[in-house]
């Protein structure tokens, strides 16, 4: 057998919604906020602009802010880039949302679950071995790689543990792209 895997696949991380926000409501006290469909509040005070990220509570729909720019001068700011906040911009709400200076500034973290989906070819693996992988991540979602790879091959952790090589260690929870050699054992766990 070639040290070479047989077959070579791609795997994808995709977002299916943006994540909720994990911060206390100050109303009600829910750990939970959504940024709904997106909007932007733009302020300015005198020649200095501030812009803010609307969310809302999911429990009592309470509206907050989360700083994107604070007392920012007017000329630093590309015109075309305040037009995105003045129109909300559902591409700008993204990238804001998913910026990790953000969620430090605004003591806030991302809370992921439900909100993304892996997309796997529907390859059979039975014939040519060993299997390498390569997992694109679109968006920065926080998975386990032994988690994300049991789920896509169907196999227990322990599974995937003994039969999978990977360049990154397995148990530590990863954001970014990454590949693992699959190799030959026994029949897939049901």
């Amino acid at each position: 057998m070639s040290s070479q895997p047989h077959m070579v696949l791609s795997w994808f991380v995709r977002r299916t919604r943006l994540p909720l926000l994990s911060m206390r409501c100050v109303d009600c006290r829910s750990e939970s906020a959504t940024t709904g469909e997106g909007a932007f509040r733009v302020n300015a005070n005198g020649k200095l602009l501030d812009v803010w990220l609307l969310v809302r509570c999911v429990s009592c729909d309470r509206t907050s802010k989360l700083t994107v720019h604070e007392r920012a001068p007017v000329r630093t700011f590309d015109p075309a880039e305040l037009d995105r906040y003045h129109t909300n911009d559902p591409d700008v709400v993204a990238s804001r949302l998913l910026d990790p200076l953000l969620a430090r500034r605004n003591r806030c973290t991302l809370d992921w679950e439900g909100a993304w989906r892996l997309h796997t070819p529907q390859e059979r693996l039975d014939e040519a071995w060993p299997v390498q992988v390569e997992v694109v991540f679109d968006d920065p979602v926080p998975v386990r790689p032994e988690r994300l790879i049991a789920q896509g091959l169907g196999l227990s952790r322990n599974e995937v543990l003994r039969r999978v090589k990977c360049d990154i260690p397995l148990r530590r929870t990863t954001s970014a792209g990454f590949t693992f050699t699959l190799m030959p054992g026994t029949t897939p766990e049901a």
